[in-house]
């Protein structure tokens, strides 16, 4: 059923008999509608895939549930280890803090290779399902290391406590890895999945589709909301193995409803390898270059295949572009008498192979100028939790707050604002822009990076304000709110321009690695915070007058997120340019992008809590 990537650079096979039947019918009679897919999705058997048995509504909520308990498995570990690792492992705060960072790195810029196992070998059901077990695999040794007693450091009630021995952390870690590997695999195609179930030429299952895209958003809010409330709230009350333990049981469980479904799905084939694909427009490049071949003058000069499609397997043709020229010396024809169908691919590039390249290119400065935006929501699962450790969660007389459930101040803020913007902002805004959206998803970007800067300057004043306080832990944990909330809204203006934008730009043969190049962007932003706290540390010292210390009121944790308030000044400064400066794949300038708006939905599900 899977083809190689190879594959992807074969003509694409004549319709069979049912095919040629089916257009012959639709050109006799233009209103009957099939009830066989048109996206090339084909069903258990191989077959293609039937909407009278497959897809839809039939098939959506095994995925959504898989969403949900995937995602509160991963909140649940998220929130809670820094505390585990300080409080169970020994290790110094902000170690930890750059533990936690690296760990959510990983997960995250492991999706690129996620993407690339299912676009070119695995399918995104295999995908999903292989990584789903590598997952559980990996919660099933974090339970274990919080139940097994030697795989920890005796308890500690007096600092300096003895640290893990080298084995009881390399299990820990193992563990961790394994679920980063597990992320990784099943972020960039879940959703994408999901989408494959809803024909987009079908104007019904359109409309439906919209709908799923609403509850999958939903989904991911809400096993984000249970990680950092409920699993938060078992872990404080029953210990660390029952907080480990449950998420674990569920993530198990949603392997088995995601196959449950197996029948009713329709499963798109893998279109080959986008990297292997950039790699031959490349280096045909620089052979044709080193061999002196004059740039093409015209499009008559440059290689395309005649059929419809392009020779990408389920790609359309892309028209050609004048940008980046130099690559289109992988399309010039170097033998005028030949037509270039019989050469290699690694020699000569079609046309549409060529601007796929570009098209991915293109949107590089876009994401790069966004990475700076990940190392500020970075801090909530690390230092934004610490601040709450130290001050008064008290709800009532009989309620202490959870330490990790103080990040349901930014997850429930996603739930409240996104309704509200789409009723009342976006109307009002297009009254005044005149663009369908409101904004287009650019302009929304930059209005997440800037209400960044507000984020981590209110953070900065509230914990300077914590740490001069006279008895910093009186202070209610709700003040650490604004922050929470700025992030949360930074988030949604950001994270939803960011999917939209990257889906809008990319190519049919590239959706999975553009989800995959935008979820690596977060992990990337994890990783340049664990480097920018080791610069701080090293720069200001571990002991007095060091801004990151064990003993957060004797820290200057107000300072470091000054540096960040400044690096987001200085990135929506470089973000506004490189903005204004892009050029659309359809020829438009930046500000005038239009996003799909059968899209807009669909990049709900961005966000952090991807």
């Amino acid at each position: 059923m899977e083809e190689s990537s190879f594959s992807s650079y074969q003509l694409p096979p004549p319709p069979n008999k049912s095919q040629q039947v089916l257009d012959h019918s639709h050109e006799n009679e233009p209103n009957q509608s099939s009830t066989l897919v048109t996206n090339g999705c084909v069903d258990y058997k191989g077959r293609i895939a039937d909407k009278l048995t497959t897809g839809g509504w039939k098939a959506s909520p095994f995925i959504i549930v898989n969403e949900v308990a995937e995602r509160l498995a991963f909140f649940a570990i998220a929130v809670n280890m820094v505390s585990y690792l300080v409080l169970e492992m020994h290790q110094k705060l902000p170690d930890a803090a750059t533990h936690v960072t690296d760990w959510i790195g990983a997960a995250y810029v492991l999706t690129l290779l996620g993407a690339f196992l299912a676009d070119a070998y695995l399918g995104r059901f295999l995908t999903i399902i292989i990584f789903s077990s590598i997952y559980v695999v990996g919660m099933v040794m974090l339970t274990v290391s919080a139940s097994v007693d030697s795989l920890r450091p005796p308890i500690c009630t007096r600092r300096p406590c003895p640290p893990a021995s080298d084995g009881q952390a390399a299990f820990l870690y193992g563990a961790l890895a394994l679920v980063a590997l597990g992320t990784g695999g099943i972020k960039p195609c879940v959703s994408s999945f999901g989408a494959d179930q809803f024909d987009e030429a079908d104007e019904k299952e359109v409309q439906k589709k919209y709908a799923f895209f609403n509850w999958f958003f939903f989904a991911i809010n809400m096993g984000a909301i249970l990680g950092i409330t409920l699993m938060v709230y078992i872990q404080e009350e029953k210990g660390w193995s029952w907080g480990f333990a449950v998420p674990t049981v569920a993530s198990f469980c949603s392997i088995l409803i995601l196959a449950a479904g197996f029948t009713k799905y329709r499963f798109q084939k893998p279109m080959g390898s986008a990297f292997t694909r950039f790699l031959q427009v490349v280096v045909a490049s620089l052979r044709n270059f080193v061999h002196g071949v004059p740039p093409g003058r015209d499009e008559t000069q440059l290689y395309e295949v005649d059929t419809t499609e392009s020779d990408i397997f389920g790609a359309t043709k892309l028209p050609h572009t004048k940008q980046y020229r130099f690559l289109d010396l992988a399309a010039v024809i170097r033998d005028p008498e030949g037509t270039g169908g019989g050469e290699s691919r690694w020699r000569l590039c079609t046309v549409t192979q060529v601007e796929e390249f570009k098209c991915f290119i293109r949107v590089l400065p876009i994401w790069a100028s966004t990475i700076a935006l990940s190392i500020s929501f970075a801090q909530l699962s690390t230092f934004f939790l610490t601040q709450a450790t130290v001050m008064d969660r008290k709800l009532g007389r009989h309620f202490t707050i959870p330490t990790g459930s103080v990040a349901v101040f930014a997850a429930l803020n996603a739930l409240i604002l996104v309704p509200i913007y789409e009723k009342l902002i976006v109307p009002s805004l297009r009254r005044i822009t005149g663009h369908r959206r409101g904004l287009t998803s650019l302009q929304r970007m930059g209005v997440g990076l800037f209400v960044s800067i507000l984020a981590l300057t209110s953070a900065a004043l509230v914990e300077k304000n914590r740490r001069t306080h006279p008895n910093p832990s009186s202070l209610s944990v709700f003040r650490l709110f604004p922050q929470f909330f700025l992030v949360g809204t930074a988030e949604v203006f950001t994270y939803v321009g960011q999917l939209e934008f990257f889906y809008d730009e990319a190519t049919d043969g590239t959706r999975s690695l553009s989800s995959a190049l935008f979820l690596s962007e977060i992990g990337i932003g994890s990783w340049l915070s664990t480097a920018l706290v080791k610069i701080v540390q090293r720069a200001t010292g571990d002991g007095e007058g060091g801004w990151l210390r064990d003993n957060l009121n004797d820290s200057k944790l107000d300072y470091f997120y000054w540096i960040l308030a400044g690096i987001n000044a200085v990135n929506y400064v470089v973000y506004s340019i490189v903005a204004w400066k892009y050029k659309a794949r359809d020829g438009s300038r930046g500000s005038a992008i239009v996003a799909d708006e059968s899209i807009v939905v669909d990049d709900r599900v961005s966000g952090r809590r991807v």
